[in-house]
C-alpha cells in the first residue's frame, strides 16, 4: 500500500481493511453471532488472543486448533477438541454461496 496524501492515510488504511475483511469468514459475522460465539467458549478457558483467532480463522481441524490454542496438548484433550471444532461449525456463519455450492452438489470438494 502506497499511501499519497498524508490526510487520506486513515481512510486508505480502512477502505484495505474493509476490502482484506470482505475476502474472510469474518464478512459473514455480526454482533449477535460474536457474542453468542464468546459465550460458547467461556467454559474452555481460552485467552481472549485465541478466542480472537477462533473467531477470525474459523478452524475446521484439530490441527488449526493446536495451531491457534497455545500449549493445547496440555490443555485441552480430544473430545474437547471436537467440541471447540463442532461449535465453531455450529455458531459462526460460514460464506452463504460456498455453503449453497456445497449442499446443491455434495460430492464435489473444492481446495481453497
Amino acid at each position: 500500500m502506497e499511501v499519497r496524501e498524508a490526510n487520506a492515510a486513515m481512510l486508505s488504511n480502512y477502505e484495505y481493511t474493509l476490502k482484506y475483511l470482505s475476502k474472510t469468514p469474518c464478512a459473514h459475522q455480526n454482533p449477535d453471532t460474536v457474542k453468542e460465539f464468546l459465550t460458547a467458549m467461556l467454559p474452555h478457558k481460552l485467552t481472549k488472543a485465541e478466542k480472537l483467532q477462533l473467531l477470525n480463522h474459523r478452524p475446521q481441524t484439530a490441527v488449526e486448533i493446536q495451531l491457534m490454542v497455545e500449549e493445547s496438548e496440555e490443555r485441552l484433550t480430544e473430545e474437547q477438541i471436537d467440541k471447540l471444532i463442532q461449535k465453531v461449525k455450529d455458531v459462526l456463519p460460514g460464506d452463504p454461496q460456498k455453503e449453497a455450492n456445497a449442499s446443491a452438489d455434495p460430492e464435489m470438494e473444492t481446495d481453497q
